[in-house]
């Protein structure tokens, strides 16, 4: 099956298409039976609720988890205000780990990318069968400077994966720019 030189609305329209449907490409001049896929991906952006836990697995791999409180905001039926706070269990591993540990601590604003994963077991007293979802963190970004929860900038982004020899600090900001040279009416091209 050859996908390159589809347009962006015929690549929309093959990756939305349900798995019974049957997908004609002009491009390509041909009937294609569509898969659906599945997506498991989260975003967050929130505040960490206490400390990062930080352990380490039998192989040595650092393990870090912590919990993320989400609010939102809707009107009653009154008209009034109503903040409602979700918590989310998250964990980390390998180097995203080893940052949790020396970059995050309670308070902070984090944006994080993960999927969701669901771990089941058996209870020792009980016997009953428990359940828990996490969020298994793939990308992290620190949005609160090292020594102050909930406020300030950092510019430190981690992206878990290939991307370990990528400079990821964010780029300096317009003002920055600004004081860094002085730019004339001669500096300008036309």
């Amino acid at each position: 099956m050859r996908l390159t030189g589809l347009s962006a609305r015929s690549l929309l329209s093959f990756a939305m298409a349900p798995a019974s449907h049957i997908y004609f490409s002009p491009e390509i001049g041909e009937r294609q039976k569509v898969m659906a896929k599945s997506v498991n991906k989260v975003i967050l952006l929130g505040n960490v609720g206490k400390d990062p836990e930080i352990r380490s697995t039998g192989g040595g791999t650092m393990v870090a988890s912590f919990t993320l409180a989400t609010s939102d905001r809707t009107k009653d039926a009154q008209g009034n205000w109503q903040d409602r706070t979700e918590w989310h269990n998250l964990k980390a591993f390998g180097r995203t780990a080893e940052i949790i540990r020396d970059y995050v601590k309670k308070g902070h604003k984090l944006f994080v990318e993960g999927r969701i994963s669901t771990s089941s077991w058996d209870d020792k007293e009980s016997g009953q069968k428990r359940y828990r979802t996490e969020i298994i963190v793939n990308d992290l970004s620190l949005l609160s400077a090292r020594d102050d929860a909930g406020s300030g900038s950092s510019p430190y982004t981690r992206q878990s994966g290939a991307s370990n020899n990528v400079d990821q600090r964010q780029p300096a900001g317009h003002d920055d720019y600004g004081q860094a040279a002085e730019i004339s009416d001669d500096d300008i091209p036309f």
